[in-house]
């Protein structure tokens, strides 16, 4: 089978540090080729064409997909085109990877996966928490008892300066000026969507589809400064959703301007202690291979991660595109479902609804957690 035809649209920090140098390397070309990429700002997608070897530069995502000229791509745009890209890829039977987190709203996930469905499109939306070993072993300790009673649960992720700070952003040319003001606008910026959605991944796939949610959700941090411009927030950075799986099991969640508690991804907590990042109590909750993988801190602990993958940035985003890689190739569906993804969208979408309205909102959506 010929190499897919790999495009990679919005040529930012995740896209320059990670995505590009992971699927341009020599180990992965009899699976995929970058053969596009695509950025609103012409130079930028010029520039990384030629940086790493791809054929083509698009200024417009339309126009790359009427040159036919990809069979999938990896959507690491802002998450607020997100919705619109992918169903124009979609609708021309392009397979898509999104780049954390799939759509903003429930209403545009359930869309893309009906028209997915019907075109025969394959869809794996970052991030594939449940493909880490010590999740998948979490999951099991915890339903064989393991923890006791189950209580409750907290995680989250905070903003603080990191986005500003970036090296991709410090520079003057068009790889290393690159504006981070789509953070902090609407539709698809906050902490929620961008880093929050780790930590709530990895939750409900250990615990499960959630049941309600509510929140309170509004802007602390009202203007940012980067390299002396001033910009002004338009979404939500300060989001604190309290999540309920159903008899009395609540966990808590957030995405803030600033600070963060020591819950790693997540932590959960029952009536014997608390699992938080593979271990219980402190102590490594068992699986096959544990003490390898941990001997190199994690690096190659998730399957495609091998040889100079485990050096680069991002590797749990390269991950995942060769779970779709590998979809389309061979057949091999992924655990890293698109229902899953909706659901965690769900929950930030009924939050951000529940703080409007001041009160709980009831959740429609639900995924088989799988391993």
């Amino acid at each position: 089978m010929k190499p897919l035809r790999f495009g990679v649209v919005g040529t930012g920090s995740v896209a320059l540090r990670g995505i590009l140098p992971h699927v341009t390397q020599t180990d992965v070309q009899d699976r995929l080729r970058l053969t596009a990429v695509c950025d609103i700002v012409e130079k930028r997608a010029e520039a990384a064409a030629l940086k790493f070897g791809a054929e083509h530069s698009f200024a417009d995502f339309e126009a790359m997909l009427d040159a036919d000229v990809v069979d999938a791509v990896s959507l690491a745009s802002p998450i607020g085109l997100h919705f619109e890209q992918g169903m124009l890829a979609v609708q021309r039977g392009v397979h898509v990877h999104f780049n954390k987190s799939m759509t903003t709203t429930t209403d545009e996930a359930d869309a893309l996966i009906a028209e997915a469905q019907k075109r025969g499109v394959k869809l794996v939306a970052s991030p594939g928490e449940m493909l880490r070993p010590k999740n998948q072993a979490a999951r099991r300790f915890i339903l064989d008892g393991g923890l006791g009673r189950v209580v409750w649960a907290a995680t989250g992720a905070a903003f603080g300066a990191y986005h500003e700070n970036e090296a991709a952003r410090q520079g003057d040319g068009p790889l290393s000026n690159i504006n981070p003001a789509w953070y902090y606008k609407r539709p698809g910026g906050g902490p929620l969507y961008d880093m929050t959605v780790y930590g709530l991944h990895a939750l409900t796939g250990i615990l499960g589809p959630a049941k309600r949610v509510t929140a309170f959700s509004g802007m602390r941090i009202l203007e940012r400064e980067f390299r002396s411009e001033r910009i002004q927030t338009e979404m939500d950075d300060n989001t604190f959703i309290t999540v309920d799986f159903g008899d009395a099991l609540f966990a808590f969640v957030y995405g803030s301007a600033a600070g963060g508690l020591n819950v790693g991804r997540a932590s959960i907590f029952g009536t014997r202690g608390r699992v938080s990042d593979g271990r219980f109590n402190g102590a490594p909750i068992e699986y096959p291979g544990r003490e390898e993988i941990e001997s190199r801190a994690g690096q190659g602990e998730l399957p495609h991660v091998t040889g100079v993958h485990r050096e680069l940035p991002e590797a749990h985003v390269f991950e995942d595109i060769m779970q779709l890689v590998d979809w389309i190739r061979e057949g091999k569906p992924t655990i890293v479902t698109a229902e899953h993804a909706r659901h965690v969208v769900e929950i930030f979408d009924a939050g951000y609804r529940s703080a409007r309205e001041g009160c709980a909102v009831d959740l429609r959506t639900s995924f088989e957690p799988v391993f």
